[in-house]
């Protein structure tokens, strides 16, 4: 009875908590990285450097209009890596949540794998 309430257990109750574990942990990430919001100011000055407005002659106007190109490159190159690192991140968590997953599905059965393993002759360094 002990066998098969455990059984039930991790294949029922412990399937979702591992999942919804797993899902819970990829939304963090996702949230972290906040890809969605790199992407929408993926353009955007950097820190606001030379946000306001600037008056002045033509000179003063020139170099605060590649003050803000140089700053939206810059900011644009940064949110880029942030992106690729991110969605690499993202990429390897799902694989190893995949992962963590199956082998979860697979652990009670090790133990009846193993004795007729045992029973059977084998050995690991043979």
């Amino acid at each position: 009875m002990f066998v098969v309430a455990l059984l039930k257990w991790w294949y029922i109750e412990g399937w979702k908590q591992r999942f919804s574990m797993a899902f819970e942990r990829l939304a963090a990430t996702m949230d972290y990285f906040s890809i969605d919001l790199l992407l929408k100011t993926m353009f955007s000055l950097f820190r606001q450097d030379g946000a306001g407005r600037v008056d002045g002659p033509i000179g003063v106007k020139f170099r605060a209009f590649i003050d803000r190109l140089m700053s939206r490159v810059l900011g644009a190159i940064i949110r880029s890596c942030v992106l690729i690192v991110g969605v690499v991140v993202i990429f390897a968590q799902i694989v190893l949540s995949t992962l963590v997953l199956l082998v979860w599905s697979i652990v009670p059965l090790l133990p009846i794998i193993g004795t007729m393993a045992a029973l059977s002759g084998w050995t690991p360094w043979q």
